[in-house]
């Protein structure tokens, strides 16, 4: 197996331009007008353009509301966010180690504003529990990770992923690790977003969803970059691109959907007014078949090429600066269409 190297401090020797994704040289002084990829600086600014802080909404309407949330409601929402704040912990450092290794000063840019982003959204979770339940109660739900059953099986899973790569660096635990990346990423957060999202659906805690859709489109982004990542690797390292990766590739988004059905059930069930569990389960299957086509796998599940849940678009596809940013009106009552309410493989 080819070893990763670790990128240098400074190489006086080597030019800006990175020769390699990785195992390249590279002085690395970053000089975005001589960088190896033309794709990095279009998403840096995209990066750059999605900055936000949760300091900026204004969360005294959901303060209200939660107490009125059913007690059912009231527990989704709480496990939600400990999984997230679990998942996007991991994910920090993660994105953290993969910089290490890339070459290319450009993509240790990206990485390094991934990684802050990842922080930020930890950071609005604490902003969320702090304003709707006592201190006593946020520390709980930081340690849901530790003894729900559900929840450390999936966590797990995606630790497992990342360990191959963070004990033993290499161009085969690097590409498998970027799988369990886009999953965690692009597929294990779905069922909660469509939790979020269903809420204000029914006007019901529009900030906190107003802020997850700032994450969701983060988490977006971040699948794209890896995206890239992945195939700019296999491009350099050819001998990689082998039936076996493919097969893994495919198995694994089959089972960290069926993971994440799993945790739908709990979290949704057969009575969460609006969201079907049985859509669910087939908007996560569609998932999982559009993030492991865009790795260039085959779909895990044989159809799923539509997206059931047709109103979510509307909710995941908010423009910051064309939406009353306090009041949300256009969030709570955007009408969906043929046009923007499906999304096709």
């Amino acid at each position: 197996m080819n070893g990763l190297k670790q990128r240098v401090l400074i190489d006086s020797q080597a030019p800006n331009k990175s020769t390699g994704i990785i195992n390249g040289e590279s002085s690395n002084i970053l000089n975005w007008d001589d960088v190896r990829f033309s794709w990095a600086y279009p998403k840096y600014k995209r990066m750059l353009g999605n900055f936000w802080t949760p300091f900026e909404i204004n969360m005294a309407k959901d303060i209200k509301q939660f107490p009125t949330l059913s007690e059912r409601e009231q527990n989704s929402f709480l496990k939600i966010i400990g999984l997230l704040a679990l998942l996007d912990s991991v994910q920090t450092d993660y994105a953290g180690k993969v910089a290490d290794y890339l070459t290319d000063s450009s993509l240790n840019a990206l990485m390094i504003i991934l990684a802050q982003q990842e922080v930020v959204h930890n950071h609005s979770y604490s902003y969320v529990l702090s304003s709707i339940v006592s201190k006593s109660k946020q520390d709980e739900v930081f340690d849901y990770w530790k003894n729900d059953p559900i929840l450390i099986k999936r966590n797990e899973f995606i630790t497992n992923g990342y360990k191959g790569f963070v004990e033993a660096p290499t161009v085969e635990h690097l590409l498998k690790s970027i799988i369990f990346d886009v999953i965690l990423e692009g597929l294990f957060f779905y069922s909660g977003f469509a939790f979020f999202y269903n809420l204000a659906r029914n006007q019901k805690m529009v900030a906190t969803s107003t802020m997850i859709n700032y994450i969701n489109r983060d988490e977006q982004i971040h699948v794209g970059l890896f995206e890239k990542i992945f195939k700019e690797v296999l491009n350099e390292y050819p001998s990689y691109r082998t039936e076996e990766l493919y097969i893994f590739g495919k198995e694994t988004f089959k089972q960290a959907a069926l993971l994440e059905i799993e945790w739908g059930r709990e979290i949704i069930g057969d009575h969460m007014e609006g969201l079907l569990m049985s859509d669910l389960e087939d908007y996560i299957k569609f998932m999982a078949n559009k993030r492991a086509k865009q790795l260039g796998f085959d779909d895990p599940f044989e159809g799923y090429k539509t997206n059931p849940l047709k109103w979510i678009i509307a909710y995941q596809e908010v423009d910051r600066g064309k939406t009353d940013f306090f009041e949300q009106k256009s969030r709570q009552y955007t009408k969906t269409s043929d046009a923007n309410g499906f999304d096709e493989l």
